[in-house]
């Protein structure tokens, strides 16, 4: 045997510990994840919920599920998360692709001077009290819009929009000028569709954040007619605001309230999954 080949069978028997290591890693994470969350769904399925773990209900039963959907004080205020998902979605992406795309135009003046100013504000936050002391002034306080524009006008997503589209082929901007298309013209002709990965990322974090959102209901609103999905789901499962049943274990009907507040984006996910995984680099790689 010829000493090349002694050195190649050398190589094929190292034994590589990284890749090993990872994997154990990553299955602990997952199990710190998952397992939680297949206990909330069992205690949900589960006509006599106990706070012990368990693989699989003992007494399966649906009624958890039926007594939230039923409950026809839940209707309002899932509609008032709708709003604010929606309207709050859309006008974060306005302003994130309108912002991004303006620190993009290579000839304003200024341009790094806003950039920089825009990173301070993401750094040093005003705080919880002056933001209240300017929906005041604003008189916007119990009503929607004070949760809407708090969370809309979002730097950091601003800033990875505006990555993503400084990676777009500046060869295409000059085209487009050469055939006479205006800014606006480009923005909507060019940039926009060649951005879909990126405004679906961060479209979908818009929406998670407005549908999941709590602190700024209790700080902006005190108009119980005015709370959302997620301070009525609370109220059922931390203040026992939970209908009376007979066959199912009030732990079961909380269990239940928890998945019922994710549900809609564990459906919405899959459909979205492509234009996220494509997304989640945004900016990252540059030509």
């Amino acid at each position: 045997m010829s000493d090349n080949q002694i050195v190649l069978n050398k190589k094929k028997k190292k034994f590589k510990v990284f890749p090993i290591v990872n994997g154990i890693i990553f299955i602990l994470i997952s199990l710190f994840i998952l397992l939680p969350m297949w206990k909330v769904i069992v205690d949900s399925l589960d006509a006599r919920s106990s706070y012990g773990f368990k693989w699989l209900p003992n007494y399966f039963t649906w009624g958890g599920y039926g007594a939230v959907i039923t409950r026809q004080s839940i209707y309002r205020p899932f509609f008032l998360s709708c709003i604010p998902t929606v309207a709050g979605t859309f006008s974060g992406l306005l302003l994130a692709t309108l912002g991004g795309y303006v620190l993009i135009q290579w000839e304003m003046p200024g341009r790094n001077f806003f950039a920089y100013m825009l990173l301070f504000t993401m750094i040093f936050d005003g705080g919880m009290i002056p933001k209240y002391l300017v929906m005041k002034d604003l008189n916007l306080l119990n009503t929607l819009w004070s949760v809407i524009l708090p969370m809309s006008i979002n730097v950091y997503n601003l800033v990875l929009m505006r990555n993503f589209f400084e990676g777009i082929p500046e060869s295409l901007f000059e085209a487009a000028k050469i055939d006479g298309c205006s800014p606006m013209g480009i923005f909507f002709r060019i940039v926009l569709p060649l951005s879909k990965a990126a405004i679906a990322s961060i479209g979908l974090m818009f929406a998670v954040s407005f549908w999941n959102d709590y602190t700024n209901f209790k700080i902006y609103i005190t108009n119980n007619n005015l709370w959302n999905f997620q301070i009525k789901l609370r109220s059922m499962v931390m203040e026992s605001d939970i209908p009376n049943d007979d066959v199912v274990d009030p732990n079961t009907i909380s269990s239940a309230t928890v998945i019922v507040a994710v549900l809609p984006f564990t459906i919405i996910y899959p459909f979205c999954q492509k234009y996220f995984v494509q997304g989640v680099n945004v900016g990252a790689v540059k030509e």
